[in-house]
């Protein structure tokens, strides 16, 4: 029997307000075409971070270096390093010079957990994926992954017509600035949301 043949997500889907991305990006499956082999995971929990007016967002300082990548086209990977030792994962999106990204902060396993548990070993199935550097630790995403192409064939989100049924919004976690913002969107039926 031939394997289901999924849509993958066009850039103008990324090409749109940051709020309505996160939000629509619940229920999205992230696949990664690894060194070791495919991995994927629904997305469940995501944090929205917008222009330099937000002072979260790691763009309010300007362009750098590191978050060039922001300030490109949208549909883009953006991967950064933090507390010197977790790699996040973002999605760029709005249009080029509007600095904007999706923060993925937990998703549910689905293909690939032999990789995923060998990447992270020690850890439960479903505490793989539940938090921005558990994902990308047990996905094997660094800054080397950074700017790739979600358009391209090495990593990418596909429609797999998943219905996210309870979508919660709340304040973003573990920011010290903008905190009144409601910018977090999760799926409230996943057991992997993030603590």
């Amino acid at each position: 029997m031939p394997r289901k043949k999924y849509k993958k997500l066009p850039r103008s889907f990324y090409n749109r307000p940051t709020l309505d991305v996160a939000e629509d990006i619940l229920g999205k499956y992230i696949v990664y075409h690894s060194p070791l082999g495919k991995l994927s995971a629904r997305i469940v929990e995501v944090e929205a971070y917008i222009g330099q007016e937000d002072s979260a967002c790691h763009a309010a300082r300007g362009k750098t270096k590191r978050n060039a990548v922001m300030f490109g086209k949208p549909g883009v990977v953006y991967i950064y390093f933090v507390y010197g030792m977790y790699h996040c994962l973002n999605f760029v999106t709005e249009e080029e010079g509007k600095p904007a990204a999706v923060l993925l902060r937990a998703a549910e396993p689905s293909e690939g957990m032999e990789i995923m548990r060998q990447l992270s070993p020690g850890k439960k199935d479903m505490e793989l994926l539940s938090g921005p550097g558990k994902f990308c630790r047990s996905f094997g995403l660094t800054r080397e992954q950074n700017g790739l192409d979600l358009t391209g064939s090495v990593i990418y989100l596909e429609e797999r017509s998943f219905k996210v049924k309870n979508i919660k919004r709340t304040s973003r976690i573990g920011i010290n600035t903008a905190k009144k913002n409601p910018w977090r969107f999760y799926d409230s039926d996943s057991k992997v949301v993030s603590k």
